[in-house]
């Protein structure tokens, strides 16, 4: 992405004053003696990793949870904690990674919800029209290309997040905290959310921002503000601000690159497609091959068929023509079982819905997909079970108090190595890793890409779904590229660049050369 100007810190008397704020849990110390201020119109990257106090912080600023001690100061007022009334009425506003949306309403009524004019008289009806004229004014604000009266299920994810902004103009918001807001945007979309921070940041608007994507901080932010373990790692000024620098704060060390890739040649192909459609792109034909001991990153804009594509290789979605092969042998795949049988492996991209039982414990989750190694005479053995989640728990460094925890407890990583760590379990040939980093800190991120490395150099073929231009580049030995359920192109490393990809992922030949 190029850069863009930013606008000059301007100097000003804080909106919003944390003196030492201080909040434990039993056993946790989430926030230690924190300290941060918030000028009118600045924009603040928070960061940290995963479990360093963000999501406390946030809870009490929007006064979900009262701190233990320390001081909350607006406009010069002191409070010792905030009531979530009190936040909403000092202009504090959050648009969260999940998004508190309603599919069945429009966007002038999701925009108002609970707060919704009401016509004069004893019916005391909600005044659409009035509700509907309130709203265009903000769309307009911030550039939004719908109306108040459409649907809300027919709006993009990133057309979702404007709502959400519109949602907090709406209530004179004077500090809006955006949590993780580009997570699952395109690039494109990305760029508009970003334009969007500048102006609300021109209004006078006060924006935390909260991300993992650190050159999106890097870009956006006049300061960043860095947590860790809990307490005030330091902070960056506009001029000090780049991405080794956050990183060092934020784990207290520099962080290599991410991997080298492998210096041994790829070895033969494992997985072969030819001609292999998806539901998603009917007519759209797929060749690939997945070699042992390779890192094959494979990108595209939202909606290319990336996913659709690794979902036809488990066997979770049919293929509706072409040819698989594996090991040189054709593969007919009629359910998710047929390719675990056979050691193909996929770590979805929601871990939450399709990649864990949230409600069981890491040891289950661990043994779930492969069971009768576990029991005797139709009985899961404890002991088998718990042996086993132990083993990788050492190996992932799954961060638990105990195997007995369930997984909705752990962090976005934690919870994706536990994903990892019942394939792990089961030797794979193939595995198939899609969004396997977002939403995670970037010390998960560099242990991830490790873990990737390490299944490469061990003969595993390695099949990595991106949106990161950075990670693909990275991380990756080659890259496909699909457009609109093809492939365009397959870049070896010394082609890898963000040009060359988003040529391809964007419908434009590089070359002439065969790919796959």
């Amino acid at each position: 992405m190029p850069d863009r100007p930013i606008a000059p810190s301007r100097p000003a008397e804080p909106f919003l004053t944390l003196a030492d704020i201080r909040k434990t849990y039993p056993g946790v110390v989430a926030l230690s003696r924190f300290s941060m201020t918030v000028a009118p119109g600045e924009v603040i990257g928070l960061v940290g990793e995963n479990g360093a106090g963000k999501s406390t912080l946030m809870k009490v600023l929007g006064g979900i949870v009262a701190p233990d001690s320390g001081t909350i100061t607006i406009d010069g007022v002191p409070h010792e904690a905030l009531d979530v009334a009190e936040s909403i009425g000092a202009g504090i506003a959050f648009v969260h990674q999940e998004l508190n949306l309603f599919d069945n309403l429009d966007v002038a009524a999701n925009v108002f919800i609970g707060r919704e004019p009401r016509k004069a008289g004893w019916l005391n009806l909600v005044d659409t029209d009035k509700m509907r004229a309130m709203v265009a004014p903000l769309l307009e604000r911030i550039g939004a290309n719908f109306r108040p009266d459409t649907p809300l299920s027919s709006l993009s994810l990133a057309q979702r997040q404007m709502v959400e902004i519109a949602k907090a103009l709406s209530m004179k918001a004077r500090l809006v905290i955006l949590d993780e807001p580009t997570s699952s945007l395109p690039i494109a979309e990305t760029e508009k959310l970003l334009d969007i921070i500048a102006g609300l940041r021109a209004d006078g608007i006060s924006v935390i921002f909260i991300s993992h994507r650190l050159h999106e901080i890097e870009r956006a932010a006049d300061r960043v503000v860095a947590l860790r373990d809990g307490a005030l790692a330091g902070t960056l000024a506009r001029e000090e601000i780049t991405h080794d620098a956050m990183v060092k704060l934020m784990i207290g060390r520099d962080l290599k690159a991410q991997v080298r890739a492998s210096s041994v040649r790829a070895g033969k192909v494992i997985l072969r497609a030819r001609g292999v459609q998806t539901n998603a792109h009917p007519g759209k034909p797929v060749d690939l091959d997945m070699h042992r001991g390779e890192i094959l990153g494979l990108a595209g804009l939202v909606g290319a068929g990336r996913t659709e594509l690794a979902c036809t290789f488990f066997g979770v979605d049919p293929m509706l023509a072409g040819v698989l092969e594996f090991d040189g042998t054709p593969l007919a795949l009629g359910s998710a079982a047929d390719a675990v049988a056979r050691g193909i492996f996929l770590v979805p991209e929601d871990r939450k819905s399709t990649g864990l039982l949230l409600d069981m414990s890491i040891a289950e989750n661990v043994s779930l997909p492969d069971l009768r190694s576990y029991s005797r005479r139709m009985i899961v053995s404890r002991q088998r079970e718990t042996a086993a989640a132990a083993r990788q728990q050492a190996e992932l460094d799954i961060r638990a108090a105990r195997l007995s925890v369930a997984a909705k407890t752990l962090s976005g990583g934690n919870q994706q190595k536990v994903v990892l760590a019942k394939w792990l379990s089961m030797k794979p040939r193939v595995m198939i890793f899609d969004e396997p980093t977002r939403g995670i800190d970037v010390g998960a991120k560099a242990e991830i890409y490790r873990l990737m490395r390490r299944l490469a150099d061990a003969g595993v073929a390695v099949l990595m779904i991106s949106s990161d231009m950075e990670e693909v580049i990275g991380v990756s030995d080659r890259i496909a590229v699909m457009h609109e359920g093809a492939i365009t192109g397959v870049l070896a490393p010394e082609e890898f660049s963000e040009e060359n990809i988003l040529l391809l992922a964007v419908g434009r030949n590089l070359t002439a050369r065969a790919i796959a």
